[in-house]
């Protein structure tokens, strides 16, 4: 590393301060000094000398003056990033002392997909109740991509997914279990529906139920319909809802979706709903947990992968 180097480390290290996260954040949303004083309730020449504070310690500019506002250099875009991360992981921080001052041992935060195996789930969101003392654990729900991103942006501690991506040097995953795909139907309409075979150009002339676009669920169900030479169909309910696809399955007689088996076995639960008998396969990548490596020898995230582990090897 040369002198210079050495010194802009030794600048950033000294004089870079928390503090200088939430304006450089302000700015680049707001695009404007004087907007950022306004949302910080500061004057513009406080927010401009602070900024200037902050330029000095990289000795570069981090934003430039444009037509449409403040734009952020290719320094200043690297800086935004570390700032991201740098507030998240303060926000983490605090949010695990104040459970720790209540006398848990710590918190972790989780993402899940919407069509995950109920054992995992059930492994997943009660690990902690198991701990002594016990850690307290935030669920959110959402896509792969969602989650994925969430985790690298620091917002989540651990994610169970789908796992096609590529680990890379930033994630690591295990996969927990694959998943059969199901068709399951209004019980009205199941014995027909049964005794006529699988016709895909007569089922997709039916009232779909699918997962919203662009997820990998929903890819894979269009592929699904391109192998049988079948044009996908328009559906007429997007949703990740078991709630939702339930009730529209009680209610309307036309209605069928395909879900994994797990997801299947809940709907036909909720009363008015069947699984047909005809054999599929698709190539949805399995279920697995993911985590960041740099947190691998994190205690609480190494234990809810052993649990998950241990649930999933058995679904």
């Amino acid at each position: 590393m040369s002198i210079a180097s050495d010194q802009l480390v030794h600048r950033v290290i000294s004089r870079l301060r928390l503090r200088h996260m939430p304006l450089l954040l302000a700015l680049e949303r707001q695009r404007s000094v004087s907007r950022v004083a306004a949302e910080m309730n500061l004057s513009q020449p406080a927010v401009t000398k602070m900024l200037r504070e902050i330029e000095d310690i990289f000795a570069v500019p981090l934003f430039t003056r444009t037509r449409q506002g403040l734009e952020p250099t290719p320094t200043g875009l690297s800086v935004l990033a570390h700032a991201r991360l740098a507030l998240a992981d303060a926000d983490a921080l605090g949010r695990e002392l104040a459970v720790i001052e209540a006398g848990l041992s710590g918190r972790l935060r989780l993402g899940v997909i919407p069509y995950i195996a109920r054992p995992v789930l059930d492994a997943a969101c009660t690990f902690g109740l198991a701990r002594s003392p016990r850690i307290s654990v935030l669920v959110r729900e959402g896509t792969t991509d969602e989650l994925v991103a969430a985790l690298r942006a620091h917002e989540l501690d651990c994610v169970i997914a789908r796992t096609f991506y590529v680990p890379g040097e930033d994630i690591m995953q295990r996969p927990l279990y694959r998943e059969e795909p199901v068709l399951v139907v209004p019980t009205q309409a199941a014995a027909r529906l049964a005794r006529s075979g699988l016709d895909w150009g007569r089922l997709a002339e039916r009232d779909w139920l699918l997962p919203p676009p662009n997820t990998p669920i929903r890819r894979t169900i269009n592929t699904m319909f391109a192998v049988a030479g079948v044009a996908q169909p328009t559906p007429i309910v997007e949703t990740y809802s078991i709630k939702t696809m339930a009730t529209v399955l009680r209610s309307h007689l036309g209605a069928i979706t395909i879900v994994p088996r797990g997801v299947a076995a809940e709907l036909v639960e909720a009363e008015g709903a069947t699984t047909l008998p005809h054999p599929l396969s698709w190539d949805l990548p399995p279920v697995g947990v993911m985590w960041r490596r740099e947190s691998g020898e994190d205690e609480k995230i190494a234990a809810l992968v052993a649990s998950v582990t241990a649930v999933g090897g058995r679904v």
